[in-house]
């Protein structure tokens, strides 16, 4: 038996912050690790007494949180980031269809994925739902990549059989072949997850959609990550070609792929009616907010997320998302809330990026918070990395204070350890 423990302040939450009680912050707290999963967590004075003979790490003017969370980005995407263009559809031809290209490379994927994992880990992000290529060695290198790390990885290979160019696509049976190969070979290994991929509606022909059902009807537990209504452009041509379905989430329910094991990422445009069937479903949203400013896609309806109890967590959606840090993604969600004039506190930005994102993932169970049993994926901070951040908070007048301003200006100089099981990931 294998026990640590860490002595910092420390924040989590046991549940969505419209309960009172959700959230616990401890000034003075002590986590305890054993064996790779959470033993106990607390305040030290309370705690101190049972811990004689655990070896104490001490993080002075620390913070101790969950790992964040990414629920949705993109692996291949980190060689487009900040690329200047026009909106969503104009961007996908003229940067990410000519760099996934690429990733039919094994060597290629494998360094990408690499350096796209250690980005990760730098910005506290121990979790992510991601985005691979069409190209099935692109899948296998991040499996690889992530599995070396003990990382939890959910990702899939992406399904696009029309309206892309003919050297990223494949076809409706090719795709489903590779998927079953990859599903067979990967999920539920350790703690790497498989996601069925359809890019979203436009790529896909009817039996492509139709085929990426079997699949989650003969792999139980497997996720569906797929894109939907991002952009006003992409809602039109959706219309356009599914003409059968009254509106872009229906072409998703008639292929059985809005399901509770479903992840949708942007939901910008969706109608009241979508959203209420959105909700029926039990499918999660994956809110990106930074991507969604980049592109100019529009402002998530968060408050219509809610109303309809969906699940809700931040994706970094890189690239068209110009950060992998959670903060950025947290700040702009504040801000995307404001404009629809619905304003945000700290607990409810660190939600969506800890425990409300392992629940979008449905990993729930096993990460997101310091609940005993879990998995010790978890972030020290050091505000002090941060010369006006650690000003800011010098003058906070309650946890609450310091937590919003930790949310708003903090970044990857915030991040001075990231754990994963209890194992030292990464050191600043």
């Amino acid at each position: 038996m294998v026990r640590q423990a860490y002595r910092a302040s420390i924040f989590h939450l046991l549940g969505d912050p419209s309960d009172a009680d959700a959230a616990q912050y401890f000034e003075d707290g002590v986590l305890t690790v054993e064996n790779g999963h959470v033993a106990e967590v607390g305040a030290w004075p309370e705690l101190a007494p049972r811990l004689e003979g655990v070896r104490v790490e001490r993080f002075a003017n620390g913070l101790i949180m969950p790992g964040f969370v990414d629920s949705h980005v993109h692996y291949p995407q980190v060689d487009i980031v900040a690329s200047r263009g026009s909106h969503l559809l104009e961007w996908l031809s003229a940067y990410t269809f000519p760099t996934e290209a690429r990733f039919q490379h094994k060597e290629i994927a494998a360094e990408a994925a690499q350096f796209f994992l250690d980005q990760l880990l730098r910005n506290g992000t121990t979790s992510a739902l991601v985005f691979a290529t069409v190209y099935k060695d692109s899948v296998d290198a991040l499996f690889e990549a992530a599995q070396a790390r003990n990382m939890r990885i959910i990702t899939g290979k992406v399904l696009m059989d029309r309206n892309a160019p003919a050297g990223i696509s494949d076809t409706a049976e090719t795709g489903y072949q590779e998927s079953r190969a990859l599903i067979r070979a990967w999920h539920d290994k350790g703690r790497l997850g498989y996601a069925v991929t359809p890019r979203f509606a436009l790529t896909s022909s009817e039996r492509q959609l139709e085929l990426a059902g079997r699949l989650l009807t003969e792999h139980p537990g497997v996720r569906l990550h797929t894109h939907l209504s991002e952009n006003h452009e992409e809602t039109a041509a959706v219309r356009r070609m599914f003409p059968d379905c009254p509106d872009y989430f229906a072409v998703y329910e008639k292929f059985g792929l809005a399901t509770p094991q479903s992840v949708f990422a942007h939901c910008v445009h969706l109608a009241p009616g979508e959203w209420a069937r959105f909700g029926k479903s039990g499918a999660a949203a994956a809110f990106c907010p930074v991507s969604n400013l980049f592109l100019g896609s529009g402002l998530f309806d968060l408050a219509a997320a809610e109303a309809v109890a969906a699940r809700v967590g931040l994706g970094t959606d890189v690239g068209a998302g110009t950060s992998l840090s959670l903060f950025a993604t947290m700040g702009d969600a504040y801000k995307v809330c404001q404009a629809r004039r619905h304003s945000l506190d700290a607990t409810k930005l660190f939600y969506m990026a800890t425990l409300g994102g392992a629940r979008v993932l449905g990993l729930d169970d096993k990460i997101g918070n310091f609940e005993r049993g879990k998995e010790a994926d978890f972030v020290v901070l050091d505000a002090a990395a941060l010369p006006m951040l650690a000003r800011r908070l010098a003058q906070a007048t309650s946890p609450a204070d310091r937590l919003f301003a930790l949310a708003i200006l903090a970044d990857d100089r915030a991040v001075a350890r990231t754990y994963l099981a209890g194992a030292l990931a990464y050191s600043r």
